[in-house]
Order: C-alpha cells, then sequence, then structure tokens
C-alpha cells in the first residue's frame, strides 16, 4: 500500500515540473525512509525496487515521455531488474535516486538508477525495459528521439 501511495504522490509533485528534463539526461528525485519501508533500522531490499518505480514515474513525467505514451497507447514493461547494494540505508535518510537510460538497443533500453545520501552512493539499480504498444515492441532510439 505504501509503493501506491508514494507513486501517487510522486506523480503529482512531478506534474509540477513536466518536461523539464531530457531523455538522455538524468533526473534526481529526493525520497525520506519511513518506518513503512524499513525492517528494524535499514530500508528492506524489497522497498528499492518500490522506489526505483516511483522514480521511473518521475523521471517518465518530467521527461515528457509519459505524455507520449498515453497519447500512443505504449506501456513499459521491466523484463530484468539487477540491484547492487554498497552500504544500508537508515530509516528517517533523506535519499536521492538518480535515474537515467544509461544505453539502448534495438529492443530494450537499460535504465540505471543510483541510491545516494548526502552526496554518497549507497546503491545501484539496473532495470532492462521493454517498451511495448500492444504485442509489439517498440524500438526506445524511437522513443528518445535518437
Amino acid at each position: 500500500m505504501s509503493g501506491i501511495i508514494r507513486n501517487m504522490i510522486t506523480i503529482l509533485v512531478s506534474l509540477f515540473r513536466h518536461g523539464t528534463a531530457v531523455p538522455v539526461g538524468c533526473v534526481r528525485t529526493a525520497f525520506l525512509v519511513g518506518p513503512w519501508d524499513t525492517g528494524i533500522a535499514t530500508l528492506k531490499s524489497d522497498k528499492y525496487f518500490q522506489l526505483v518505480e516511483a522514480a521511473q514515474f518521475d523521471f517518465m513525467i518530467k521527461t515528457g515521455l509519459l505524455g507520449m505514451f498515453l497519447r500512443n497507447g505504449y506501456r513499459f514493461v521491466n523484463a530484468s531488474q539487477l540491484i547492487k547494494f554498497s552500504r544500508p540505508i537508515r530509516i528517517f535518510t533523506k535519499l536521492e535516486i538518480e535515474t537515467g537510460i544509461a544505453y539502448w538497443d534495438d529492443k530494450c533500453a537499460y535504465f540505471e538508477h543510483v541510491f545516494s545520501v548526502r552526496g554518497e552512493k549507497y546503491a545501484r539499480v539496473f532495470v532492462k525495459v521493454k517498451f511495448k504498444k500492444g504485442g509489439k515492441t517498440i524500438d526506445p532510439a524511437h522513443l528518445v528521439g535518437q
């Protein structure tokens, strides 16, 4: 439930900054780790993926891609996710996620999400994403304007 609420808040806040970034750039999103995100005192591993999902929504809105997706009936599917933990993130920590498209080929885009606390990197998540329209895969280069 906390993931849905976080996504809704992220979407509402992002709408005020719609179109302020480019798809080939990076978008920074700030979050606060609350008690609902932690086990005893650190961010639970499944919550990293919830935060990444919210950061992807923020990226899609700020770059204007979400509007294009809605107009054209596109959707995105996370094909795989990989996470590398460097340090634990404690409760009530303000963190920043830097989201960008690290690479794309003719079928998938590879998002990189870097979790930072006060400028230090704490984790990195890679997400392989397919863009679809019906059963057809859309070339990511078409979407990012390359």
